[in-house]
């Protein structure tokens, strides 16, 4: 396939093995776990991320991030901390941005410290946030844009810039914004992770991790991969891969019910505020436009003091109040007790999280129907 074809079409057809033997339509499934010896240097293993399936889809997610290689990880998490883990090593000092994933910011607090690793967390979003954390043995820059679950944009040219002055890699979790909406390496970002769980797989239904870059970068994030023994199996790679054919139409409508929402929401009395970076009133709405291609299909947003957060959640109907996000099926939660629950109070309120807050992800459904259930919801929480 030509490497400019449009990113429609390398969604369906990019990495897809070939069915040499009754040339099937889709992709043929190798669940085998062990391979013929074939003096290679590296025989194919799936612990060693190299059998047919794994490769193809790496191939296809690195088609749509313009990268050069990737690959494949059992988990988000599996996918962050390898990244990290294979960059770092101990007396290491590594910049993460503020807003980030709780799940993120757990292991960094929880494991670095084990490897003697340094960290440091911005006191804001802005470049000088980060370049003020810079030091003598700071080996890399961690951000996350859109940040979950604030929505707070991050100037990826800007940090890609300071990034290359002081030497250092960068690397972002691009979950939110997915390769349909932002394409990091296009802004100079070295390596782009992501939970393959939410957007790439879109159905709910499977756990994975990716991460890309250049060959190089994946090949030193191959060395640690390999001993720690986060590959994914071959049959969710193959239901992966089927799933990304997908992926443009369901974000693109995702794209759209999450700005018809976010410009409902602005106008209803038992809302505080709207985070959601297509609305004009966002405060880094200019940026986002200016490096994305589409807003994303999250939002969030602080229901009036009065509301109770959890009585609105649990009587929700056609939205889940469940704990993951981005497949076709819209689902809420409190970032506060799932999602940012093993953060303290003190680091939550200094994101932006409050006990009012809901973390909202649009799926595929009419978005008229959407809006009535919330509103439904709400009379029982008032």
């Amino acid at each position: 396939m030509k490497s400019k074809a449009d990113f429609r079409t390398l969604c369906v057809h990019a990495g897809s093995l070939v069915d040499e033997q009754h040339k099937g339509a889709i992709s043929p499934l190798y669940p085998s776990t062990s391979y013929a010896f074939n003096d290679v240097e590296i025989g194919q293993y799936p612990r060693y991320f190299n059998t047919p399936n794994q490769r193809g889809l790496a191939e296809k997610i690195a088609a749509l991030e313009g990268a050069e290689a990737g690959l494949i990880f059992s988990s988000g998490m599996a996918a962050v901390s390898t990244a990290l883990l294979s960059h770092l090593k101990s007396g290491d000092h590594v910049i993460f941005q503020d807003d980030l994933y709780g799940g993120t910011r757990n292991f960094v607090k929880h494991e670095f410290p084990k490897f003697g690793i340094e960290f440091s967390f911005t006191k804001g979003t802005q470049i000088a946030d980060f370049e003020n954390e810079i030091n003598k043995n700071t080996k890399g820059i961690y951000v996350e844009t859109p940040s979950n679950p604030t929505l707070k944009i991050i100037d990826l040219k800007g940090v890609a810039a300071l990034a290359k002055k002081a030497g250092v890699w960068t690397m972002i979790d691009n979950t939110f914004a997915s390769p349909v909406n932002q394409n990091p390496i296009v802004q100079g970002i070295e390596i782009v992770i992501h939970s393959a769980t939410k957007y790439l797989g879109g159905h709910s239904d499977i756990s994975a991790g990716a991460v890309l870059g250049t060959k190089k970068a994946i090949e030193t994030v191959f060395q640690s991969a390999k001993n720690l023994g986060g590959n994914l199996s071959e049959y969710t790679v193959w239901l992966l891969e089927r799933s990304i054919k997908t992926l443009f139409l369901r974000v693109h409508a995702q794209n759209e019910n999450a700005q018809g929402m976010a410009e409902f929401l602005v106008r209803q009395d038992w809302i505080e505020k709207v985070y959601y970076p297509g609305l004009h009133t966002h405060p880094d709405h200019h940026l986002a436009k200016k490096q994305m291609k589409g807003f994303g299909g999250m939002l969030s947003f602080d229901l009036a003091e009065g509301i109770d957060c959890k009585t609105f959640l649990t009587h929700l109907n056609l939205v889940k109040p469940t704990m993951s996000l981005a497949g076709i099926e819209s689902t809420a939660l409190s970032p506060r007790l799932t999602s940012h629950a093993l953060l303290t109070e003190e680091e939550r309120i200094a994101q932006g999280i409050t006990p009012q807050m809901v973390r909202f992800s649009l799926g595929i459904e009419a978005l008229e129907d959407l809006q009535e259930d919330l509103v439904n919801a709400i009379h029982y929480a008032r």
